[in-house]
């Protein structure tokens, strides 16, 4: 059989597998699959089951809902699945015992429930719902509005609900910031904890309280408190200066009591979770102060507060997920490196760190289980994500979900490509040669660039492997690396670009450029530069210091930093990266802006933006794309409705594939036309 190149269409076939669970016995393991509805233009989840007993252990799909079923969390005695459903349009936690039947509703709240963590009894559950100040003091109340007398009078308490909701908003009154993220404004409700028994017929009991948003769930040993993280500056900044509190669970009497702080300024702290044994909370932290490019570390505090113990302070790596050892005595946890996702483990007594999982591939989740087994998630250079088991230091995947696609497309190569910036820094980068490659042929190039600053790109990189594939199907070389400012090299090499996001990052990725150049099979008149969100800004700053590219296409991009200040859901970055509010020092900040050079850019841009993206908001694209165009440039600006800052990775899956074709057509508007003949060198 002829294998045929990779399509944009392709997104429609590929599967995707997450959050792997195995059961505390480690007899079972549960995970998500995303398949792409390709007729509805949307995503469907589904639970899948994995006996590990089974001599050959095979997965088989657990629910099969027409909504969409996640977020998989066992019963400690491993017979129960709660899982988060979309099955009654809002998310509702659902109980389907592990031999198989019906799935039960566990909550029925009104603007829904998510996040189900089970107490180490197995009794309760908590879990994560959205109450405004009317609603939580009517649940305090104790009232309960009588039940509808038939469905006609259900359908118009529905419609008069639906009523008030949008008279809220007009107009719109706001008074927080930020107020608006993701695809939507932040309406007047907040995430507060609440516990239920695992029992029919249970009502839910609200534990927080107050104009505060609970985001983290850990229950202690005995069941009397949860370990969260709240805003040490709610009312200033919500979302930062987070420190780990411990909120009382109320026993017989119901009476809901306050938050203990438990950690102390100077630090914030995320993602909570206590020992199993019950003594430590375990949390990743980083100084509330200064560059997001500081590495996050790992960190121990006592269930009962008192001072935290670091246990990653001269490990020069960012820690990210994380989950204990059954015993407590030590903590396995994910570590992006040199373009690579490991898995790690510390000892909590001695702080000694060994890799557990390595490999040229990208870890993406994990779980262990109580006997030591672990599963996880892994994406490759070759394929895309898979389910993996390590037991007993054996490894076998366990999903082949996408290997039927794999066979009838052809998967380019991913070369590792090092090179020295002018001032002697190492950058790795990476180079796929294009499909039918043959020596001594020139060929157009494609230059992408990752955001963040503070990610890491690799050659296993999921949100982008397609699209590199496809740029190499398409007859493109495709080049990316990780300039200064990444992760996976060392907290210097990410802190080196503060105050300068530009030149110092610019000339990392040019100097790869040239670099790749250098091997000789590059047409230097054909070259085209790409990248979405901080890349989006360093798009549009190359091209404004530098003209050697046939065309550039930047995708969600901030543009001026001085508005950016102002509109964006994450005000602080400027703060912390510039160290000044937007309005102050306006003359570093409109130097260190790409617009601030838009009269130097003759490069034909396309400029990519997404209606709902308030990251980097709409504003920024309309700034750059009237300059240019009163400059009478080569100019395009392409706004897709509805999506938010994630689209290339998450939206709509008619909004992907039009976008991944529309920039290839773009790409071969100035870097295909008047291209050699076929077989006809170019000298």
């Amino acid at each position: 059989m002829k294998k045929l190149p990779l399509s944009a269409e392709d997104l429609y076939a590929l599967k995707s597998v997450e959050d792997p669970q195995l059961s505390p016995d480690g007899r079972y393991l549960a995970f998500v699959r995303v398949d792409v509805d390709k007729l509805g233009n949307k995503y469907d989840r589904h639970l899948w089951l994995v006996d590990l007993t089974e001599r050959r252990p095979t997965p088989r799909q657990f629910t099969f809902s027409a909504k969409s079923d996640f977020n998989p969390r066992w019963s400690p005695d491993s017979r129960t699945l709660a899982f988060v459903s979309t099955r009654n349009e809002k998310p509702q936690i659902y109980l389907i015992a592990v031999n198989g039947g019906e799935a039960r509703p566990l909550t029925s709240m009104p603007n829904g429930a998510t996040n189900p963590v089970w107490s180490h009894d197995g009794r309760r559950i908590a879990f994560l719902s959205n109450v405004n100040a009317e609603e939580r003091a009517r649940e305090d109340s104790g009232e309960e509005p009588p039940p509808p007398a038939d469905a006609l009078e259900a359908k118009h308490r529905s419609e008069r609900q639906e009523y008030n909701e949008k008279q809220k908003t007009d107009p719109r009154v706001i008074t927080r910031l930020p107020y608006r993220t993701g695809t939507e404004y932040l309406s007047d409700r907040r995430s507060h904890i609440y516990v239920i028994d695992v029992v029919e017929g249970a009502k839910p009991q609200r534990v927080t309280d107050g104009e505060l948003d609970f985001n983290d769930i850990s229950w202690t040993k005995d069941g009397s408190a949860i370990i969260s993280t709240q805003s040490r500056e709610p009312d200033h900044d919500p979302w930062l200066y987070r420190a780990v509190v411990s909120v009382p669970v109320p026993g017989l009497s119901k009476q809901r009591k306050p938050f203990r702080f438990l950690t102390n300024p100077g630090l914030e702290y995320f993602s909570p979770q206590v020992s199993p044994d019950g003594k430590w909370i375990a949390a990743v932290r980083v100084p509330d102060h200064g560059s997001w490019g500081q590495c996050t570390r790992l960190a121990l505090i006592p269930v009962d507060g008192g001072p935290a113990r670091s246990l990653t302070d001269e490990f020069d790596r960012h820690v990210a997920d994380f989950a204990w050892a059954a015993d407590s005595r030590s903590l396995y946890f994910l570590v992006n490196d040199r373009g690579d996702t490991h898995l790690y483990r510390v000892e909590v007594n001695s702080g000694r760190i060994t890799r557990v999982i390595g490999g040229r591939r990208m870890l993406l989740a994990f779980s262990v289980d109580r006997a030591g087994q672990i599963a996880f998630v892994a994406h490759t250079p070759e394929r895309p994500a898979d389910l993996y088991l390590v037991k007993a230091g054996r490894e076998k995947r366990l999903t082949d979900f996408n290997d039927k696609l794999l066979a009838e497309r052809i998967i380019q190569p991913i070369e590792e490509n090092w090179h020295t910036a002018p001032d002697g820094r190492k950058i790795q980068g990476w180079l796929l040669k294009p499909l039918g490659y043959r020596r001594g042929r020139k060929y157009p190039l494609v230059v992408n660039m990752h955001g963040g600053p503070w990610v890491m790109w690799g050659p296993s990189a999921p949100a982008i492997w397609l699209e590199w594939q496809l740029h190499a199907a398409r007859g493109y070389a495709v080049y990316f690396c990780n300039p200064r400012g990444s992760q996976g090299y060392g907290e210097e090499h990410a802190l080196a670009i503060q105050h300068n996001w530009g030149d110092r990052v610019m000339q990392d990725v040019l100097s790869g450029v040239d670099n790749v150049v250098a091997q000789g099979f590059v047409d230097v008149k054909r070259m085209a530069l790409t990248g979405g969100s901080y890349a989006g800004y360093l798009t549009v700053w190359i091209i404004g210091h530098d003209s050697r590219f046939a065309c550039a296409w930047a995708q969600r991009g901030l543009y001026n930093l001085t508005s950016f200040f102002g509109t964006s859901d994450v005000p602080q970055l400027i703060e912390r990266e510039f160290e000044s509010y937007g309005f102050d020092n306006v003359e570093e900040l409109w130097h260190q802006s790409p617009l601030a050079y838009v009269r130097n850019i003759h490069t034909p841009l396309a400029i990519e933006h997404q209606d709902n993206d308030w990251r980097c908001p709409p504003s920024e694209a309309e700034q750059l794309y009237a300059a240019l165009k009163r400059l009478k440039r080569d100019v395009v600006l392409i706004r897709y409705p509805r999506e938010g800052h994630e689209m290339s990775r998450s939206g709509e899956p008619q909004h992907r594939v039009d976008r991944l074709n529309r920039q290839v057509e773009w790409f071969d508007k100035y870097c295909k036309a008047g291209r050699e003949k076929e077989g006809e060198s170019v000298r």
